[in-house]
């Protein structure tokens, strides 16, 4: 199973590593960002934390999460297939970029190469995504990486005491290739 990938428009994809730990407290200060993480990332021993879980998570099978970098090294997010069901042949996909890589097409092009990755390499057959619907660009990423609008879940997530409906999609192997 590879653990890096070149994505066309000078991307690469690859394990997150202890190098990462300034990039990923940097990234986590935004406030949305820090909603996203299951614990604070707010130090380098937290960052460094946060990168061994993953590699954990890695190791056994459950969770495969990328950095997502220029062709310089610079980290400009993650994507990752979690929640793997190998019964059913099932992983739900998240994904984030750092501020500077927004709206640049980064995280689209990081979901095709992941699904891509999943399907090949990880053997899955269907991944899962879901955003709050207030959220239209994660929406943009998830249709242009070609997921499919499956439903709504209501007021399934709550922030700051406020509920939010989430549009779920998904991406089969069979399914055609995003344009």
């Amino acid at each position: 199973m590879r653990d890096y990938v070149e994505v066309p428009g000078q991307l690469v994809l690859r394990p997150w590593s202890l190098r990462d730990r300034d990039s990923l407290v940097a990234a986590f200060k935004e406030p949305e960002m820090g909603r996203q993480a299951d614990q604070p990332v707010d130090t380098p021993t937290a960052a460094a934390d946060w990168i061994e879980r993953r590699a954990g998570r890695w190791a056994d099978g459950s969770e495969y999460s990328f950095a997502v970098t220029g062709a310089d090294g610079v980290v400009l997010g993650n994507v990752a297939v979690g929640a793997v069901d190998r019964v059913h042949g099932i992983g739900w996909v998240s994904y984030w970029t750092t501020s500077g890589a927004r709206g640049q097409g980064v995280a689209t092009r990081a979901c095709v190469a992941l699904a891509d990755w999943a399907f090949e390499d990880a053997g899955l057959f269907r991944l899962e995504l879901g955003h709050r619907v207030n959220n239209p660009a994660s929406c943009r990423v998830a249709m242009g990486a070609g997921f499919t609008i499956e439903g709504r879940e209501r007021q399934k997530l709550v922030y700051d005491g406020t509920r939010y409906d989430v549009e779920l999609h998904a991406r089969l192997a069979s399914d055609p290739f995003p344009i």
